[in-house]
C-alpha cells in the first residue's frame, strides 16, 4: 500500500500535449498574458496565479476557447469584481453586463448525427438520440411551453427520474428563457412541494414511476398531492415511463408527454427560436438540503454557469468531442446539471436511473463496457462498496476506452485511491473534485496534466480565489483549516428566492467572515497546492479541544471489513463552561454481524494507529439505518440533534427520516 501523499498516477507525455489545458495555455501565451509553456505540463500554480489575479481575462479567455455562442462577452468586464458579497445590480459584483446569450443554444449547438444521449437504467440500455434528433426533440417542447404563453423568467419544474425527456424538458425551458428547478422522484410531497412550491412553476414535468433496486415505485399518487400542494401549475406533463398507459385522471391539469408535445401545431422542422437574454439571466433554481430548516433556493445565472461548467468540463476533465461522460447522480443533485453541460463540448452523455448496484454489483462498468465510456463519474461512497463487494472490473471488463474517474459528494478515503489503481484501473486520470449546489460547480478540481497523489485532491480550480484559513482569518498551507474564496466568480447564485434585501445569501456564506465566502469545509491545503478534504466544518469534532475532521475517521473505519459504513458525532458530555466533547462512532456492519468488544477494540486501534489519539472513538454503537439526505450525504447534523434531544429541523429533506429513530435514547450513550 501507498502512503498518503505519495504519486499513485503520472500522465503520459502524449496525453499532455493532446490535453485542452495545455493548448488553453499556449493560448494564454499567444495573447501576451502568460509564459509560453514549455515541453512537458503546464505550470499549474502559476496559471493559477495568474487566473486568479487576472479573473477577467480568465473567463473572456474560456469564452473564446470553448466558443460561446451569443453576444459577448462585450467590452466591460463586470461591476464591483472586486467586491466579494451578495450580487447587487449597482454594486455587483457582476460579471459581463453587455453580454447576450442563451443557455439551451449551447448545449444544441451541434445539431448532427454525432450521439447526444444514450439512456440506461437496470433493465439495460433503453434509448439514445443524436444531436439532430435531441433538438427536434427539444424543439417540439419549446413550441408546446411558448403555446402556453410562457416566458423569460416563468418557471418550469422537473419530478423527474434521469431520463432523457428530464434533458429536453430542461433545454426547452432554458431556450425560452425559463427558469428550470428539479428534484428526483425519490423526494417525498412535502420535501417536493418545499423546494419547488417556493418558485411557483407554472409547469411541472413528472414521470408516472420508476424502478430502484428491482422495484417498481408509483408516483402517481403522490403526483397528485404534490400538485395540490402548488396551485400556481398550469399543466402536469407525465412522462408514461414504467406504463404505457398511466392512470393521470386523478392528477389535476395533467397530460401525457406525448399529447404535449406532439400536438398537430408542434415545431417538426427541428428549428428553435433561442432568446438571446443577459449574462446573469436566471437558469436554475437549486435548493440547500434543507436539513437547518427551510430550503433556501440558489438562483443560479444562465451566463455564470455555463461558463464555469464549460472550463471545468474542458479544462480539468480534458472532455472532447469524441468522448463519452457517465456520472451516477439523480435530476436533484448538481451533478446532473453540471453533466448535461457536457452537451455543450459535443461529447455524448451517458445516463442511468436507478440503483448503482442493480441488478448486480458491477452493474455500471457493465454499461461502461457497453458504451466505451470515457469519462466516468462516480460518489467517493459508491466506490467505497464497491470495493467491500470485491467488485474487479481490471479483471473482469474491458475498459480500454476509460480515460478518467471522477469521484465527488464526500472526501475520496486513501484507500479508494489504492482501490482504483488496482482494481479498476491503473492507468487513468483519478479526480477527486469538490464544490457545491451554492456555485453549481467546483472549488476543487482534477488537472488532467499533473500526477495524482494518494488522498489529495489534484487542486483549485482556475479563477477561483480559494484559500484555507485558520481561526483568526490567516491564510494557512499544511494544516487543517476553513476552505474559503476571497474573490468573486461567475457562478456564484444570483441570489437566492424571495430574499429581497439579500439577509438569507448574506447569512449562508458571509457573516460568519466579512466579506470573504466561507463555503463550510475543513480542509488542508498542501504545499504543492493538492488538496485534502476533511470533511464539513460544521460537523467536525472538538474532543479535549482539538478540532477534527469526521472523515479522518471515516477513512479508517472504512478499511474494516464488517463495517459497511459509518457516522460520527461529538457527544456533549460534562455540561456548564467545564463540559468537553466525546467522539461517538456508529457503524452499519455486514447482514447477520454484531458488533462486540474485540470489534470495538480492533476500530480503536486503527484510529489510534493512523489518525491520532483524539480521533478514537470512546463510544462505538451497532445501528441499522445512517441516515442520509435526498443526494445521498449522511447527515451527521441530524444525527447529532437528535442525540442531544433537539429537533431536527426538516426531516423532509432526508431519504430514510425514519433511521432517526434509532439514534434516541440509546443506553450506550447516556452519561
Amino acid at each position: 500500500m501507498s502512503q498518503v501523499g505519495e504519486q499513485v498516477w503520472a500522465p503520459s507525455a502524449q496525453r499532455v500535449e493532446r490535453s485542452n489545458l495545455k493548448a488553453f495555455a499556449r493560448e494564454l501565451a499567444r495573447r501576451g498574458w502568460v509564459d509560453e509553456p514549455g515541453p512537458g505540463a503546464p505550470d499549474y500554480e502559476a496559471l493559477h496565479r495568474w487566473s486568479v489575479r487576472n479573473r477577467a481575462q480568465l473567463w473572456r479567455a474560456v469564452w473564446d476557447f470553448c466558443r460561446v455562442v451569443g453576444d459577448g462577452p462585450g467590452e466591460g468586464d463586470g461591476i464591483g469584481l472586486d467586491r466579494m458579497a451578495p450580487p447587487d445590480a449597482e454594486l455587483g459584483p457582476r460579471w459581463f453586463p453587455e453580454a447576450r446569450l442563451n443557455f439551451a443554444e449551447n448545449l444544441l449547438r451541434f445539431s448532427d448525427d454525432h450521439l447526444a444521449l444514450v439512456a440506461w437504467n437496470e433493465r439495460g440500455r433503453q434509448r439514445a438520440y443524436t444531436y439532430a434528433e435531441l433538438t427536434a426533440e427539444v424543439a417540439r417542447v419549446a413550441s408546446a411551453l411558448r403555446r402556453m404563453g410562457l416566458r423569460p423568467g416563468d418557471r418550469v419544474a422537473g419530478y423527474l427520474p434521469n431520463l432523457p425527456e428530464t434533458v429536453i424538458a430542461m433545454l426547452a425551458s432554458a431556450s425560452i428563457g425559463a427558469v428550470w428547478s428539479s428534484c428526483s422522484p425519490d423526494f417525498g410531497v412535502r420535501a417536493t412541494v418545499d423546494r419547488l412550491g417556493q418558485i411557483g412553476p407554472r409547469v411541472l414535468f413528472a414521470a408516472d414511476g420508476y424502478w430502484y433496486a428491482g422495484k417498481q415505485i408509483d408516483c402517481c399518487g403522490r403526483l397528485a398531492e404534490i400538485v395540490a400542494g402548488m396551485p400556481t401549475v398550469e399543466r402536469v406533463v407525465v412522462v408514461p415511463y414504467v406504463s404505457a398507459d398511466p392512470p393521470i385522471h386523478g392528477i389535476r391539469d395533467a397530460v401525457t408527454w406525448d399529447a404535449f408535445a406532439f400536438s398537430p401545431d408542434a415545431a417538426a422542422d427541428g428549428r428553435i427560436e433561442f432568446e438571446r437574454l443577459p449574462f446573469d439571466h436566471p437558469l436554475y433554481v437549486m435548493y440547500s438540503s434543507g436539513t437547518t430548516g427551510l430550503p433556501k433556493g440558489m438562483v443560479h445565472g444562465a451566463g455564470g454557469t455555463l461558463l464555469q461548467h464549460l472550463k471545468e468540463l474542458a479544462l480539468h476533465t480534458d472532455l472532447k468531442r469524441g468522448d463519452r461522460i457517465f456520472y451516477y447522480t439523480t435530476c436533484g443533485w448538481m451533478m446532473w446539471n453540471w453533466l448535461v453541460s457536457s452537451l455543450a463540448v459535443g461529447a455524448t452523455v451517458v445516463l442511468w436511473d436507478g440503483a448503482a448496484m442493480a441488478p448486480g454489483p458491477a452493474s455500471l462498468w457493465d454499461m461502461a463496457q457497453a458504451e466505451g465510456v470515457t469519462v466516468f463519474g462516480t460518489s467517493a461512497k459508491y466506490l467505497a462498496l464497491a470495493e467491500k463487494e470485491g467488485v474487479e472490473p481490471a479483471r473482469t471488463h474491458d475498459l480500454s476506452a476509460l480515460r478518467a474517474i471522477l469521484s465527488t459528494g464526500s472526501p475520496l478515503a486513501p484507500h479508494s485511491f489504492d482501490y482504483v489503481y488496482r482494481a479498476v484501473k491503473a492507468d487513468v486520470h483519478l479526480a477527486s473534485i469538490s464544490g457545491g449546489t451554492d456555485i453549481v460547480s467546483c472549488f476543487v478540481l482534477g488537472n488532467p496534466t499533473a500526477p495524482v497523489y494518494r488522498g489529495e485532491a489534484q487542486c483549485r480550480g482556475l479563477g477561483m480565489a480559494v484559500e484555507v484559513w485558520d481561526e483568526d482569518g490567516r491564510p494557512i498551507v499544511g494544516e487543517p483549516g476553513e476552505l474559503v474564496c476571497t474573490k468573486p466568480f461567475p457562478s456564484m447564485p444570483v441570489e437566492f428566492w424571495a430574499d429581497g434585501d439579500g439577509a438569507r445569501y448574506r447569512g449562508a456564506y458571509f457573516e460568519h467572515l466579512p466579506g470573504v465566502w466561507r463555503h463550510g469545509d475543513w480542509v488542508e491545503l498542501t504545499p504543492r497546492g493538492g488538496l485534502v478534504i476533511y470533511g464539513r466544518s460544521d460537523a467536525t469534532l472538538n474532543p479535549g479541544g482539538v478540532r477534527i475532521g469526521t472523515a479522518e475517521i471515516y477513512r479508517q473505519v472504512e478499511q474494516v471489513e464488517e463495517v459497511v459504513e459509518s457516522l460520527a458525532i461529538g457527544q456533549e458530555i460534562g455540561g456548564g463552561a467545564a463540559g468537553d466533547v466525546r467522539v461517538v462512532l456508529f457503524v452499519r456492519l455486514r447482514p447477520g454481524l454484531t458488533l462486540d468488544d474485540a470489534l470495538r477494540e480492533r476500530i480503536r486501534r486503527l484510529v489510534r494507529e493512523n489518525a491520532s489519539p483524539h480521533h478514537v472513538p470512546r463510544a462505538i454503537v451497532q445501528v441499522a439505518d445512517v441516515p442520509r439526505t435526498i443526494s445521498g450525504k449522511i447527515s451527521e447534523i441530524a444525527v447529532r440533534e437528535v442525540v442531544h434531544g433537539r429537533p431536527v429541523k426538516n426531516t423532509g429533506a432526508l431519504a430514510n427520516p425514519e433511521s432517526l429513530d434509532l439514534y434516541r435514547d440509546l443506553p450506550e450513550l447516556r452519561t
